[in-house]
């Protein structure tokens, strides 16, 4: 008797720390820590938005970092080699997941990521369909989608003539590099003509570039309106809203960062929510769904205005605009 109920212990013994191993490898893989790697191409107010969004909508769903995730952060500044040499590093690291801020870098992305099956999922990306990234705006690629500042470009116009009802010649600045500030410009050239209006184009393929090609446009139009261009829209806003100051020329912007270093005013997504959402997709991933049922994802357009902006290019904003705005940036 006593033989056999050591037995039973034994075997209860044995049971119990064999629970005991499963239950720590359970708790090992809900520690699993995860290798999330985003790469943005340029230091900008609504890119840094993004980043945020991204980090937090992760943290909402439970992947907190220093806890369960990594984020390796990289940002090329403006340098398509650098955003290329960023994006083989990744894919080199064989993470559980990359995102990619603003169409070059989510490009350079897919390229580098080409034969392998990394989940990208890409944010600030205009037109994902033009750029390559997806094959149409209901479908994700094998391993690619994402939430994209895709915008009409009827609410654009509309508003700089419900600003300046009277204008007849409409400029714009851009770099021609970019595939998403090149679908905006022949976007804007498409339907200028149903308002009545004549587009003058100025490029810049740099940074440096952006001062001349706004200078470009004094004297040539009444008004000028920058496409959600990195180059353009980027630290180079700065070059454009000196021309206009010092020159009395009304630029207009098409995100809210612009607006807020001293445009007139635009209609704009919210760039926070769009890292967001795309932050939400990215934990979505992570938990094992496929990116195959995640289309492209778009976002409604807010107003913004910036009414001391406006008076020192020159012009009033409608008292009527200004209470119909989302956002009134007061100084």
């Amino acid at each position: 008797m006593k033989k056999k109920g050591l037995a039973v212990l034994l075997c209860l013994a044995l049971v119990l720390t064999a629970l005991s191993l499963m239950a720590g490898c359970a708790e090992e893989k809900e520690k699993e820590v995860y290798t999330v790697c985003i790469t943005q191409i340029a230091t900008h107010p609504d890119l840094d938005a993004n980043r945020q969004g991204i980090i937090d909508a992760m943290a909402e769903e439970g992947f907190v970092e220093g806890e369960n995730i990594d984020f390796i952060i990289r940002n090329a500044e403006g340098d398509m080699t650098v955003a290329a040499s960023i994006a083989d590093y990744f894919v080199s690291l064989e993470p559980d997941l990359i995102h990619a801020i603003t169409t070059p870098s989510a490009q350079t992305v897919v390229a580098a990521a080409e034969g392998t099956d990394i989940p990208i999922v890409f944010s600030s990306v205009t037109d994902p369909v033009a750029a390559g990234l997806v094959p149409s705006w209901e479908q994700a690629a094998p391993h690619v989608t994402g939430v994209t500042d895709w915008f009409d470009m009827e609410p654009q116009v509309e508003f700089v003539l419900s600003v300046l009802p009277d204008i007849e010649v409409l400029g714009t600045a851009y770099n021609r590099g970019e595939v998403n500030a090149q679908v905006q410009a022949n976007l804007l050239k498409e339907i200028a003509p149903d308002y009545g209006l004549t587009i003058e184009e100025a490029t810049a393929a740099s940074t440096a570039e952006v001062y001349a090609a706004g200078m470009s446009l004094v004297g040539r139009c009444d008004a000028v309106w920058v496409p959600t261009c990195n180059t353009v829209g980027g630290v180079g806003i700065l070059s454009m809203i000196l021309v206009g100051e010092v020159h009395q020329l009304p630029i207009f912007g098409s995100a809210e960062g612009m607006i807020r270093r001293g445009c007139v005013g635009g209609r704009s997504v919210d760039y926070y929510r769009e890292g967001k959402e795309a932050g939400y997709i990215a934990a979505r991933i992570l938990r094992g769904e496929s990116i195959d049922g995640i289309p492209p994802m778009k976002l409604e357009l807010k107003t913004v205005v910036y009414p001391a902006a406006a008076e020192r290019m020159g012009i009033t904003i409608p008292q009527a605009v200004i209470d119909e705005a989302d956002i009134v940036i007061e100084e």
